[in-house]
């Protein structure tokens, strides 16, 4: 039996959860957010705790168990407290700036970077170097810090780029000196 699966998910005050064929749906005070469930795996509510169980041992039962459990986890957090990355961009010249809902980038290109939040995303700019992605979603929110990252990944010699916040970059050597 999967270890993460077996266990129950408990419905804190404020959130409610409703199980239709195979669609869960968590309305929270942060919003309502939608996890597809797949065929094999049942969920029941009860007793102010969800219950995700499987049919059978076969081996597509057991990897999706743990699996729809996490999301429907993930979900119930993110309509109660929300999610968050933040990003550091690193390097002479390079700033991010707050323009209407979305942000501006300054990476060293010829030009400047535009950025648009999609729906359920929020950008906050902290100095001109910080930003802050979140929303309510988990896969939403990282996605989007991993677009905005690949606008100008960190590079491994002067560590230059846009980073996750408390990322380690490995850092290469440059030309031998002599």
């Amino acid at each position: 039996m999967s270890r993460i699966g077996r266990l129950p998910i408990d419905i804190p005050a404020g959130v409610e959860i409703t199980v239709d064929d195979a669609v869960v749906t968590v309305k929270g005070p942060k919003g309502e957010l939608q996890t597809p469930i797949a065929k094999p795996i049942q969920v029941e509510v009860a007793d102010g705790q969800i219950q995700v169980t499987r049919p059978d041992d076969e081996r597509e039962s057991r990897s999706l168990h743990g699996l729809t459990r996490t999301l429907i986890a993930n979900d119930i957090v993110g309509v109660t407290e929300g999610y968050s990355k933040s990003l550091e961009v690193v390097g002479t010249g390079y700033r991010v700036a707050a323009k209407g809902t979305g942000v501006e980038f300054a990476l060293g290109f010829s030009h400047p970077v535009n950025v648009e939040p999609p729906a359920g995303i929020t950008f906050t700019v902290e100095g001109n170097n910080k930003l802050t992605v979140s929303g309510i979603s988990k896969q939403a929110v990282g996605e989007v810090a991993a677009n905005i990252r690949k606008l100008r990944k960190p590079e491994p010699y002067k560590g230059k780029g846009v980073r996750y916040a408390g990322e380690q970059i490995r850092r290469k050597a440059g030309k031998a000196g002599k």
